[in-house]
């Protein structure tokens, strides 16, 4: 299934909705407002919750758990490099890996050495929009939660420069 993000998606009280290729809302994004670090859930279009991401907080580098049920899933952590990006995830669903240009959201997720979901920009012309196309056997939810994740990163690091 291909989706929509809108980049840079975290800010005080964001909300918004994840849609997919033909533009039909799928899942809705809420951002926590006043809370230190960042915080959001991703939920159904019933308004039921099916992940939760928390920063952690005081950390040399960004790290961020995602939860589901109630049960930490991964832990996503920025590797120290200087020049490519790099993430170490842990996770209870497998063994994942980023690869490509994660500077211009073009990148794909493997999992045990497998694709699993492909991330581009070039996909939507418009300019603050990007695209995840996520294999069905994937946990959809969990996956668009790690994409935003390094999408939050990403951000970030490019606020501090």
């Amino acid at each position: 299934m291909r989706y929509q993000i809108r980049q840079k998606i975290f800010s005080f009280g964001d909300n918004f909705t994840i849609k997919d290729e033909s533009g039909q809302d799928n899942y809705i994004v809420r951002g926590k407002v006043f809370s230190f670090g960042d915080k959001l859930k991703i939920e159904d279009m019933h308004g039921n919750e099916l992940v939760y991401i928390e920063q952690q907080l005081f950390r040399f580098l960004p790290e961020y758990n995602i939860f589901a049920g109630g049960q930490h899933m991964a832990m996503v952590k920025k590797e120290f490099t200087f020049f490519k990006p790099k993430f170490i995830i842990n996770s209870q669903l497998g063994a994942y890996e980023i690869e490509g240009d994660i500077f211009s959201h073009d990148f794909t997720i493997l999992k045990n050495g497998m694709i699993v979901a492909v991330v581009s920009k070039q996909w939507f012309s418009f300019s603050d929009t990007y695209g995840v196309d996520i294999s069905g056997n994937e946990d959809q939810a969990f996956m668009l939660a790690l994409v935003i994740v390094i999408d939050q990163v990403l951000h970030d690091d490019k606020n501090r420069r």
